[in-house]
């Protein structure tokens, strides 16, 4: 079999974790249950969940020249993601986040505070040779945690070479007409899809109002992840609509719509149908959300596949993700 060939143009960024039973108010210090690091970064959790799904992933970035920027490195290496386009900033910090758990009631929320640093370093000659380089691959992951600058170049390249692109619309942003233009998916969460189109997806009507403007803003497939209602899939010919995959008690939501992304693109480059590839990568994100940290916590091909055969969900075509 040949494996998805994936290219991930996006962020690195090293997490800082701590977990407290509940947020502090304004001026108000409290006390944390726990704390610890994990790799993470959007651009860099999908690419590790492509690959640890059997894809083939090469990721371009960009790290401060610091020990988190190794580690980062090193976990994107451990899972076999091509890293010889992630280039090392000088003098510029490697990214941190600062994600706050709130753990209370048997449910966990997260607030989370970026600081870019090296990850909006990348410039357009940085990236300029994926101009040519960029039709060897079966889809393009971009998220925004780059420079918008960046997203517009390489999505363009794609949309000329006929390369499907996916975006991950987050954290929430301003895009332009060209970039839309040039995307085959999108992918909010609720928040993002009401911050592009105006519209609040509270309600299947207004989910359906949401996903059908943002195809009419010129992208051409919507996906948006609605948490523990799962997620809908929708383009001009098709709406669908698959539930969330109940793998056990919710531990982290961090990087679970990484997860998502990551595992729904790996299953249509396979060439799965929209519904499959929603059941997948909605069994990924379900395994996600019961683990702690970033990329620790995103699955193997095994483990999902252990989770669909639970659900009574066909891994027929899936099983060939498996080395």
């Amino acid at each position: 079999m040949k494996k998805p060939k994936i290219l991930v143009v996006g962020s690195l960024v090293m997490d800082l974790i701590v977990s407290t039973e509940r947020f502090p108010n304004s001026g108000e210090t409290v006390f944390g249950c726990d704390f610890h690091t994990a790799p993470g970064g959007k651009g860099a959790n999908q690419a590790v969940q492509a690959a640890k799904l059997g894809a083939d992933v090469t990721m371009v970035g960009k790290v401060g020249d610091d020990s988190f920027g190794e580690i980062l490195l090193a976990s994107l290496n451990s899972h076999n993601v091509n890293t010889q386009f992630i280039k090392k900033a000088a003098g510029v910090s490697t990214a941190v986040g600062n994600i706050i758990l709130e753990k209370k009631n048997n449910t966990t929320h997260n607030r989370i505070i970026v600081v870019p640093g090296a990850n909006m370093k990348i410039t357009p000659e940085d990236v300029a040779f994926l101009e040519d380089e960029v039709a060897r691959y079966d889809m393009v992951m971009l998220q925004l945690e780059i420079p918008m600058q960046i997203n517009e170049i390489v999505a363009e390249y794609a949309y000329k070479k006929g390369v499907p692109v996916m975006l991950n619309s987050a954290p929430s942003a301003p895009l332009s007409q060209a970039l839309l233009s040039c995307l085959t998916y999108i992918s909010p969460n609720e928040h993002e899809a009401q911050d592009i189109t105006g519209i609040c997806p509270n309600s299947e009507e207004n989910i359906r109002k949401a996903a059908d403007r943002l195809i009419e803003m010129g992208v051409q497939n919507a996906l948006i992840t609605l948490g523990s209602k799962g997620a809908v899939f929708v383009n001009k010919d098709v709406f669908l609509k698959s539930p969330c995959i109940d793998s056990g008690s919710p531990v982290d939501p961090t990087a679970a719509g990484d997860s998502f992304v990551g595992a729904f693109c790996t299953a249509v480059c396979l060439g799965a149908d929209y519904e499959s590839a929603l059941r997948f990568a909605n069994c990924a994100a379900g395994i996600t959300v019961t683990r702690m940290g970033a990329q620790p916590s995103l699955p193997s091909i095994d483990e999902v596949l252990r989770v669909m055969q639970t659900n009574r969900l066909n891994t027929e075509l899936f099983e060939q993700l498996r080395d």
